[in-house]
């Protein structure tokens, strides 16, 4: 045991926070749903990309301004750093306690975000990346793992349904991240200095940038149209470079100072229930599945077992198809019945879609997780992969049925089809913490669930890349079969080459697949509903691999048991007032 007889760590020592008796134990959910909110706003990250990647110009993106590119991979980076904390820091979650980890985490997080503000107010981008990719991200792993195995003991009567409350936070987030981003870079916001319309102030060009002369001297600006001006309540025109404000720094401040004081004061309500405590009343029943073990096995015997890799492979492929429909989703929508239903899809049913997915997300979490307790974890996720593996399916049906014959059914069908998926999404993760409760007992679940989350951060790599990848070669095949029917003189007419040359035409973004529908014979249908086909088909097929790996999923043998107490050593003792 550590030794915490002094100094201010002590306070934050497991062995300083056992609740005392009678101690109600729903005053833990409410902390850990706080910390989860705070932490799962980094599913709002999509909102930071705009203003960073015109931080300089404002309205417009300057020549010194950040790439999108460059900027979207920090939140990859943050999912990244996220596994990695939950693995190598799940060991020592054991064995200080919730409360240690949790104002770590709050350090990180909110620390995070307030050195990715002067990044931003330097406009130094490694700054960004290491406050909110590394340091960030990995706060966001010791904050997603702290109250999972301390909700395990004081819910054994309903290990998924406390697990859910809290991890149905986590989905939640966004919900409550990306507005609150929205109105924070509003209120701090500031529009550029405006010098006039294009016509009527005199612009040159050098090295790629422009430059402006006024009364100061030369100045480098941006041209802005009315549309981008019109978010700072501008107008089409000429705008000085460097002298507005898109509040990106200004929110990053408030919002790490935000998180880092509700994060420390949620990590002091942190209590862990007392060796040997149990609900009143409540007496373990025995399960009709067997695998629910009331032995324990030590977190790292628990990675020589097959039923750790099992679950990582049943995570992994759950998570990887989820991204493969929650990437895509409103892309999806907006090609498969944007242009046959227009009057339907419009830009406000596509944000409401949107906001839809971190509905089902979060209620999903709490649904099934909770749903677990009375059916069982190894019923749960059957559910996950075959009724997922049906629902995968049937996009495909409502895209080309769509394609053939319009019609508001497919448009429901495929409403209601990914809904259930995203819903499964946020349940397999709320659930994998009680499923790994039950196989391996709960003295070390928080450090094993924590080196499960690796195959969260393996997901988040191989999920988009296989959307990108299969979707580029679905949209290359359409053009060719498009190409093989479309006439060789018009198609040399519209584009002005032979059609020889398609390979270049189609690198250089000339020939499309909408261009090509122009001139193709009548009754050639639209192959742009098909294009997600093969992911769908991809998807499920990942989703049959994870049925077989959870079929399969048989007690731990016992010679991986562990002999100590499943919690804390002897005498320990309650402090009051903790």
């Amino acid at each position: 045991m550590s030794n915490t007889s002094g100094g201010v760590l002590a306070l934050l020592h497991k062995e300083r926070i056992v609740a005392e008796p009678g101690y109600n134990r729903w005053r833990v959910p409410p902390a850990s749903i706080a910390i989860h909110l705070c932490i799962g706003s980094v599913y709002a990250w999509s909102v930071f990309n705009p203003p960073l990647t015109r931080q300089l110009g404002v309205v417009a993106p300057a020549a010194e301004d950040w790439s999108l590119s460059s900027v979207v991979w920090i939140f990859s980076v943050a999912i990244v750093f996220l596994g990695l904390a939950a693995a190598f820091a799940g060991k020592w979650l054991e064995d200080v306690g919730p409360r240690m980890v949790g104002v770590v985490a709050a350090f990180l997080w909110g620390g995070g975000f307030i050195i990715g503000s002067f990044g931003i107010a330097s406009h130094q981008l490694w700054l960004l990346y290491l406050g909110y990719g590394v340091l960030g991200g990995a706060g966001l792993g010791l904050g997603y793992v702290s109250p999972v195995s301390t909700l395990i003991r004081w819910f054994p009567d309903r290990r998924g349904m406390a697990t859910g409350m809290a991890i149905m936070g986590f989905g939640g987030g966004a919900m409550i991240g990306a507005p609150l981003n929205g109105w924070l870079l509003s209120l701090y916001s500031k529009a550029p200095t405006f010098l006039g319309a294009k016509d009527a102030v005199q612009t040159v060009v050098e090295n790629g940038r422009v430059f402006a002369q006024t009364a100061a001297g030369k100045v480098e600006v941006v041209v802005a149209t009315a549309t981008q001006a019109a978010d700072f309540g501008g107008q089409a025109g000429v705008y000085v470079v460097g002298s507005g404000n898109t509040g990106a720094a200004q929110t990053f401040l408030t919002l790490g100072i935000v998180y880092f004081v509700v994060m420390l004061f949620a990590s002091f309500q942190y209590r862990v229930p007392a060796e040997g405590w149990k609900p009143a009343g409540w007496t373990p029943k025995p399960v009709a599945s067997g695998l629910v073990t009331r032995n324990n096995v030590h977190i790292d015997q628990a990675l020589k077992t097959p039923q750790f890799w099992q679950m990582w492979l049943m995570l992994c492929f759950n998570v990887t198809a989820g991204i493969g429909v929650i990437g895509v989703a409103k892309t999806m929508m907006s090609e498969i019945f944007g242009s046959v239903m227009p009057l339907v899809v419009t830009a406000a049913f596509a944000s409401t879609y949107v906001l839809m997915i971190s509905v089902f997300n979060m209620v999903g979490r709490f649904f099934w997780a909770s749903t677990s307790d009375f059916i069982g974890r190894k019923a749960t996720y059957m559910c996950f992969f075959v009724l997922g593996t049906i629902l995968y399916l049937s996009i495909p049906y409502f895209a080309s049925a769509t394609a053939s014959h319009p019609s508001i059914i497919y448009l429901v069908g495929f409403y209601a089809a990914t809904m259930i998926i995203f819903s499964m999404y946020g349940g397999g993760f709320a659930t994998i913490p009680a499923y790994l409760a039950d196989i391996f007992g709960t003295m070390h679940v928080g450090g094993i669930h924590g080196r499960i989350l690796t195959a969260w951060s393996t997901a988040g790599v191989l999920g988009p890349l296989a959307i990108t990848s299969l979707r580029q070669m679905s949209v290359n095949n359409a053009i060719s079969d498009l190409a093989s029917k479309v006439d060789p003189a018009a198609f040399a007419q519209k584009f002005g080459a032979p059609l020889s040359q398609i390979n270049e035409l189609v690198a250089a973004k000339t020939v499309t697949i909408a261009k090509l529908m122009e001139i193709a014979p009548q009754g050639t249908i639209d192959p742009t509903p098909s294009l997600y086909n093969t992911t769908m088909y991809c998807m499920a097929a990942l989703l049959v691999v994870a049925f077989f790996a959870n079929l399969f999923m048989r007690p731990v043998k016992e010679h991986h048991h562990h002999e100590e107490p499943a919690f804390d050593h002897n005498d320990v003792e309650a402090v009051p007032g903790e």
